[in-house]
């Protein structure tokens, strides 16, 4: 929140009115619009997209700015107080009017992102708030245009030209007023963008770049232009708030279109196979799929970058699983139609084949990705390094998806040439990937430091390369060659690995007497002044090496001196009350002497 406030108040600048001269009658007010909401859209959410949050800052922001100009409805009753001219007397009321544009704004863009999209109440709703938003941001032209100094002006001039631009673009009607509107939005932020620091120069070069796609658009439905519907995916594909009225606008046209486009494909081709498809969902979700396969084999595929070829991948697994779903829900309601059954399963087992396919298609991605950073340097742009063993977990995978599509097609009773030929490769391309398995399970053994492991692995990788090799030399396909390149390198790098490995095993033999006399003599007795977890003689039944880890530390043998330790022996009775009992007297009870009178005369 301090953060938010510093960049507000950073973007706007407020003329004191004691400076001004005496003649002036006013104070013109100066706030720099764009990077104003700029800094609170990406601060609050509209970084992710996330407008619900972007309103509720919104809303918050508009309470306080109401508290702190006391600028309050009333209690009880609410009366909505206008702002007018006569108003705004500092700068903060040309915010609340602007914070309430957005607001509006945010909101309309908040239904627009419904998982299903609006429904009719919903849209109803959505342009609604749409036109409070124009309202607002026409209101915020008109004050800035009496209060605020010229740049302000235009600025909030081009703020409401972009509103009433998407209002219509919504509607679906009036292309050419919304054209217009367009316009002036993009020509303002032109000319504001040769002006002003550089970040203002930035903000405005990527507001023209955001509006440009709509203007296209408007010209496209005009009919204006001669711009193609492939073209205005490519523009799509851009990012920015201002786009994503554009974005879900595209989508609907090319939901539309595809509906139009499936009447015709009433079949699916797999091997050789071809299945009737009744279910009009069904064929938009197969040709949606089949359009975004376009862009990953198409001539353009080369240049995508890996982020964008994996978000294609997950739009494919979603359209056919949304594929799938359908197909299984005329199974259940085919009742007893053998026939329509046997052409929904043969079409749900094609469509789960050519999802295997992409989903191997993507793990080979995947494990490009990661070979590219395995031996990359963590210098480079602070990214993580990849792990042998995070490549012998994507050939596992690699080999579970193709030992589930060559079950998948196999499965059949009455197997045709293509279906035949389609599980041989399956079963090279599974050679290929336990090969591949096999070498990167040898680097991680070997960047343990277990030699004559490592040693073992590469020698069985190099079999499986050659085994691979022999089976690959019958198989006439456009991927052989690649294939077979790939196992070559792979063979000479295990060849290199195996000498490498013997020679560290032969030097590390040769050093092991030394190493091992130099590690004995470290180990003390005690190991005074040092903490020790264990000491050996407590671990006499781990099996374990005490000298063969440097990490561990120094082993210590025993602790010394010995601690005391309590032993048995016989109790030690004192018997202390013994000088402390009084006996009673008992001479009464004693017999006395009687002595005559001559016995006296001997004492």
């Amino acid at each position: 929140m301090i953060m938010a406030k510093a960049n507000e108040a950073s973007a706007m600048e407020i003329d004191d009115p004691k400076s001004n001269n005496s003649d002036q009658i006013s104070p013109k007010f100066s706030i720099n619009v764009l990077q104003l909401l700029k800094s609170a859209q990406m601060q609050h959410g509209l970084r992710h997209g996330d407008y619900t949050r972007y309103r509720r800052y919104c809303t918050a922001r508009l309470r306080r700015l109401y508290k702190s100009l006391k600028f309050t409805h009333g209690r009880g009753k609410y009366s909505r107080k206008a702002i007018t001219e006569s108003t705004v007397t500092e700068v903060r009321y040309l915010h609340m009017v602007l914070y309430t544009a957005e607001r509006a704004w945010s909101h309309a863009m908040e239904k627009r992102q419904l998982p299903d999209g609006p429904n009719a109440h919903q849209r109803i709703y959505l342009i609604g708030r749409l036109r409070k938003a124009v309202k607002w941001a026409t209101l915020f032209s008109n004050l800035c245009a009496i209060k605020g100094d010229s740049r302000t002006s235009l600025e909030a001039e081009a703020y409401a030209s972009y509103m009433k631009g998407n209002l219509l673009f919504e509607q679906d009607q009036n292309w050419d007023t919304a054209l217009k509107n367009f316009k002036n939005a993009r020509a303002v932020y032109e000319e504001l963008g040769k002006y002003g620091d550089l970040e203002n120069q930035v903000l405005c070069r990527e507001r023209v770049e955001e509006l440009e796609p709509s203007i296209r658009y408007c010209l496209h439905k005009i009919g204006a232009s001669n711009v193609q519907t492939s073209e205005l995916l490519q523009i799509g594909e851009m990012e920015g708030p201002a786009l994503d009225l554009f974005k879900a606008k595209l989508e609907a046209v090319m939901a539309e279109a595809r509906s139009q486009q499936a009447a015709s494909l009433t079949e699916f081709h797999w091997l050789g196979h071809r299945f009737p498809i009744s279910n009009a969902k069904t064929r938009v979700a197969i040709l949606k799929a089949q359009e975004l396969e376009k862009d990953l084999h198409g001539p353009a595929a080369d240049s995508l970058p890996y982020e964008k070829k994996l978000v294609i991948f997950d739009k494919i697994f979603t359209a056919y699983h949304e594929a799938r779903s359908c197909i299984r829900s005329d199974l259940v309601s085919a009742g007893n139609a053998e026939n329509v059954k046997d052409d929904l399963n043969g079409l749900d087992k094609a469509v789960s084949a050519v999802l295997g396919q992409r989903t191997i298609e993507r793990n080979q991605l995947l494990v490009s990705i990661a070979k590219s950073k395995l031996t990359r340097r963590r210098d480079d742009k602070n990214e993580k390094i990849t792990k042998p063993e995070e490549l012998v977990r994507l050939y596992d995978l690699l080999l579970q998806n193709t030992a589930d599509l060559a079950d998948l097609v196999s499965s059949g009773r009455d197997r045709k040439p293509e279906e035949v030929a389609f599980a041989e490769e399956c079963e090279l391309k599974s050679l290929a990937f336990q090969a591949e398995r096999c070498f990167y399970l040898a680097k991680s053994y070997s960047l343990a430091g277990k030699r004559a492991e490592a040693y073992a692995l590469y020698t069985r990788t190099r079999h499986l390369v050659e085994n691979a090799l022999q089976k690959f030399k019958s198989w006439n396909s456009d991927q052989q060659q690649m294939v077979v390149n790939e196992l070559t390198a792979l063979h000479k790098e295990s060849r290199s690995n195996i000498c490498i490995e013997h020679a560290n095993g032969i030097m590390e033999l040769e050093k092991a007497p030394e190493k091992l006399s130099k590690n004995i003599s470290t180990m003390s007795l005690d190991g005074a002044g040092k903490k020790v977890e264990k000491y050996l003689l407590e671990k006499l039944d781990v099996y374990e090496s005490a000298v063969g880890d440097s990490n561990k530390g120094v082993p210590r043998i025993e602790a010394f001196p010995p601690a005391f330790q309590s032993i048995p022996r016989n109790p030690i009775v004192l018997d202390l009350a013994y000088n402390c009992i009084e006996f009673p007297s008992v001479e009464n009870r004693m017999k006395k002497d009687r002595k005559g009178f001559i016995s006296r005369l001997w004492r």
